[in-house]
């Protein structure tokens, strides 16, 4: 069942990990789709149209639930080392897992990385050779077939995409499979995983340069190896380029932000001076006398000392207006078993993780369940400030 939420749609969960679809992932899935229906013909003149889209589209699903196994792999294998994942989101690049924290070791790090293009390649190599049992070959080149089954052109299609997804994850541009495996490496000879994800990054700047570089060089007519010509594929591969090469300047700068929270208390951070409501308080009563006296965007409810929900503004905002005289606020909140907290001995870096991976602004900090204070992503941003220590000190 699909549900609408802030970090797309969800599909449900597959080994205690959400699965979400990007709204990006509309895009790429109609591009494939596209350049399938254009690519079919070739293994069988004698399709018609409407048949060769549906297998278009076919197509693409599977190699998107190509994508999240390779996926999965990393996730499966980052929860076997004991690092906890939350979710798979598929968008217009392929695919990300949201694994909670870096590896305790390089092996580990290589470990995690090397399943995902192991996996894509012994996928390719399943494919491939269900086709060629279909047409009654053991293997065989992408060109020269003819009038095969649809079964046939899936599974040859198939079988070299993956061959692909899985070789080019292994360029060693970080964060791609590749690039994390070079830092594994440089992680184990240095023992610093900080000197190996500034290295491992900056390979990935440059990896992304070339890309971009090699990308207009197509568009002006020049032929790259292995991506061709022309302007469309020149487009994409700048683009990917831009998306590499930012994408490892933050992974960089993301590792420094946690270094610099790393052993820092919550309670340093968070602020003790928190506006409440009571259980019974009602919405009107929160806008007109609460809010105006504070810039919070949400608010304990408590009965007594103990938290039993929060509610936010934009629980408020959903509510229509006439009704707020007559809403209590514990109707509209979201009460206690569904949020996330943080303990006032929890370090800071681990709750920054959550502020994160939850997308929310503030995390209620307790103790013994009495509320103590509150987290807020601002406050943490603020302390980041004060004590930085640039991550583009390159």
């Amino acid at each position: 069942m699909k549900a609408m939420n802030g970090n797309g749609i969800s599909l449900g969960r597959l080994f205690g990990i959400e699965i979400r679809l990007d709204v990006s992932w509309l895009l790429i899935f109609l591009l494939v789709t596209w350049d399938l229906a254009s690519v079919l013909p070739q293994f069988n003149a004698t399709w018609s149209t409407g048949f060769t889209w549906a297998l278009a589209v076919v197509a693409a699903l599977l190699f998107f639930l190509s994508v999240l196994t390779h996926e999965l792999a990393h996730s499966l294998m980052a929860k076997a080392r004991g690092i906890n994942v939350t979710s798979i989101t598929l968008f217009l690049f392929g695919g990300v897992s949201n694994i909670q924290r870096e590896p305790a070791s390089a092996g580990a790090d290589f470990l995690i990385t090397i399943v995902g293009p192991l996996s894509s390649i012994l996928l390719g190599a399943v494919f491939l050779l269900i086709a060629g049992v279909g047409h009654g070959l053991a293997l065989f080149p992408l060109g020269g077939l003819s009038g095969v089954s649809p079964l046939t052109a899936i599974a040859v299609w198939l079988g070299y995409i993956n061959l692909v997804l899985g070789v080019f994850n292994l360029i060693p541009g970080f964060p791609l499979d590749g690039g994390r495996i070079l830092r594994a490496a440089i992680w184990a000879v240095t023992g610093s995983l900080r000197t190996a994800t500034r290295w491992a990054s900056r390979t990935g700047q440059a990896v992304g340069w070339l890309f971009i570089v090699g990308g207009v060089y197509m568009v002006f007519g020049g032929v790259v190896p292995f991506f061709g010509s022309g302007l469309i594929g020149g487009l994409w591969l700048a683009f990917i380029g831009w998306f590499l090469q930012s994408a490892a300047q933050a992974s960089y700068e993301q590792l420094v932000i946690h270094d610099q929270l790393h052993g820092v208390p919550v309670t340093w951070l968070m602020h003790t001076d928190v506006p409440t409501v009571a259980l019974d308080t009602t919405v009107a009563d929160l806008v007109q006398h609460v809010a105006p006296r504070t810039d919070e965007r949400a608010f304990p409810v408590m009965r007594g000392d103990q938290l039993v929900g929060l509610i936010r503004v934009d629980d408020i905002r959903r509510l229509p207006r006439d009704r707020w005289e007559t809403t209590r606020v514990d109707e509209i909140m979201t009460p206690r078993p569904a949020l996330v907290v943080a303990s006032a001995q929890e370090d800071a870096e681990e709750a920054f993780t959550e502020l994160a991976a939850r997308d929310v602004d503030e995390l209620p900090v307790v103790n013994n369940g009495t509320l103590v204070g509150m987290l807020r992503r601002r406050d943490v941003l603020r302390w980041l400030q004060l004590h930085q220590q640039s991550a583009r000190g390159w």
